[in-house]
């Protein structure tokens, strides 16, 4: 009980410091962040939000994002939800011969300026483009954790040649998911882009129906699942663009019986006779580029692909690469690119250990780093980028070189022989050891993926701690004071005023305002 009054107390702190539920538009979630829709943006309180305890950052994108990290967003949203539907129920009538209530349009008309400044920055084709992908497979990603782990327990079982009664059952329920995911992405594909969902799953199925085997199409006979998600991707879009073509030019009387009929015949076809072909071919390509590329220059890809992903992350890109992780599960079983990835964790872990010795002084930030180490070692990041390395500037320079020394490491075993991978997606760090797989073994693959972790996290400690701090930065925070971190972040890494202290005293030292902190833009 206790823990349910603190959620919802959390999400009744939070719902007024964002205009409250005449302001809310929308309500969404993902694996760490409550995503909200805003009619307003001006009439968020953003430096009131940060310093809550419960949140570690916000992120300004096509909706705004408060990160609260794993576990407790899932809960607080739906309290969230909840708070924003009993103010509006309870919200008063307008009085008759009063002036009109403010209705959900006015306000949006009047923030439609404002959100078109914050959303221009992030509004490039590309970027658009990627955020509706990730979209598409984000609400995946706990059932791909789920049947991931529950294939490696079932594959662990299987070779010390236990319960071998029950074996069957979880290789059952870890492949039934995956073998029909490409309805799930078909339908989430129709969804995102604006079609009839029902509709993108249905032409979606026909890639993983065990009937196509009987068709021949380019000289070449098909296989069930020929294509996998990149084809069911493909062949929803096809369905939604058909989809709203008869929408356009089928009459109403007839709408309900013809469109969804020649979407799913004209989509169907095409499908068959054309994308299931291009896209197998796609998917082959990008298993063959994986493998050549690790195996011609593992340590040199994996230390590139390790140091780029937090800023990937800070961008909110690296939800793309979910196809490609996908696409690999379905070929080889496990994603060779994951545990190379989860390795920016690490050195985001060896940074914050770093930053802690090097500011003995500042209790303030020693205690959010010893707050958020544990979720930092079972690879949720979020709130040591929000509240630790990516205010202070360089620490989060340095935690990236970390992760790419780890990656590095990981890459060179794989160019060695030695892969490692991973049989889902979503966790990093030690949350990542469940779901290993490798082709020497899973003792070598644990190893080999322990190393890793143990490189990233020295050579991210030892980076920052020699090259993460300017004499100015030091001056600056290794000082008494109490400001939270997420204060920090919304000033742009320059503490709050705070008393001078007494000449001669402890605390005395050079804090030159004049020489603060360079936060990285965006923070």
């Amino acid at each position: 009980m206790a823990t349910e009054d603190k959620n919802r107390a959390t999400a009744a702190a939070i719902l007024p410091l964002v205009g409250g539920a005449a302001n809310v538009a929308s309500i969404a979630h993902c694996m760490t962040r409550l995503r909200l829709g805003l009619h307003d943006r001006s009439l968020v309180d953003d430096e009131a939000l940060k310093a809550l305890p419960a949140v570690m950052g916000v992120v300004e994108d096509d909706t705004y994002q408060i990160v609260l990290g794993p576990g407790t967003v899932a809960r607080v949203t739906p309290e969230f939800e909840q708070l924003v539907e009993e103010e509006r129920e309870s919200a008063p009538a307008p009085e008759p011969g009063g002036p009109a209530a403010v209705s959900s349009d006015d306000l949006a008309a009047q923030g439609a300026a404002i959100k078109a400044q914050q959303k221009a920055k992030n509004a490039t084709p590309f970027k658009l483009f990627l955020r509706k992908i990730a979209n598409i497979f984000v609400p995946l990603i706990p059932a791909l954790i789920g049947c991931g782990i529950i294939a490696g327990l079932n594959g662990l079982l299987v070779n010390l040649e236990w319960l071998p009664a029950v074996t069957p059952a979880l290789a059952a329920m870890a492949s039934g998911f995956m073998a029909l995911i490409a309805v799930f992405v078909g339908y989430n594909t129709a969804k995102e882009f604006g079609g009839t969902p029902i509709l993108g799953g249905a032409v979606a199925a026909i890639i993983v129906f065990p009937g196509v085997a009987n068709i021949d199409a380019f000289g070449q006979t098909l296989s069930s699942g020929q294509g996998g998600v990149l084809g069911a991707l493909g062949a929803a879009v096809l369905a939604v663009y058909v989809e709203k073509w008869c929408r356009r030019w089928v009459p109403e009387a007839l709408d309900v019986l013809v469109t969804p009929t020649l979407t799913v015949l004209i989509s169907g076809l095409a499908t068959i006779f054309g994308l299931m072909y291009v896209a197998g071919e796609i998917s082959s390509a990008i298993g063959t580029f994986a493998d050549w590329l690790l195996s011609n220059g593992g340590a040199g890809a994996g230390f590139v692909l390790g140091g780029l992903f937090l800023p990937l992350v800070m961008l909110g890109l690296h939800q793309a690469l979910i196809p490609i992780h996908t696409t690999l599960i379905e070929q080889q079983g496990y994603t060779v690119l994951l545990p190379i990835l989860a390795m920016a964790g690490a050195g985001q872990v060896g940074a914050a250990m770093a930053v802690y010795f090097r500011l003995p002084r500042n209790e303030s930030i020693r205690r959010t780093i010893r707050s958020a180490l544990p979720a930092g070692l079972l690879g949720v990041g979020e709130p040591l980028i929000y509240g630790v390395s990516l205010p202070l500037g360089r620490p989060f320079v340095t935690a990236c070189v970390g992760g790419a020394f780890g990656g590095g490491f990981v890459g060179l075993f794989n160019q060695l022989g030695d892969t490692v991978g991973s049989t889902a997606i979503g966790p990093s760090g030690w949350a990542l050891f469940p779901l290993l797989d490798g082709n020497h073994g899973l003792g070598s693959t644990i190893a080999i993926y322990a190393g890793g972790l143990l490189v990233g996290y020295v050579a991210g400690f030892l980076t920052t701690y020699f090259f993460g701090f300017s004499k100015d930065l030091l001056a600056e925070f290794d000082v008494s004071q109490e400001p939270t971190a997420s204060t920090i972040a919304a000033t742009g890494g320059t503490p709050p005023a705070t008393t001078p202290p007494t000449p001669g005293g402890p605390d005395s030292g050079n804090t030159d305002p004049g020489s603060p902190a360079k936060a990285p833009a965006g923070v």
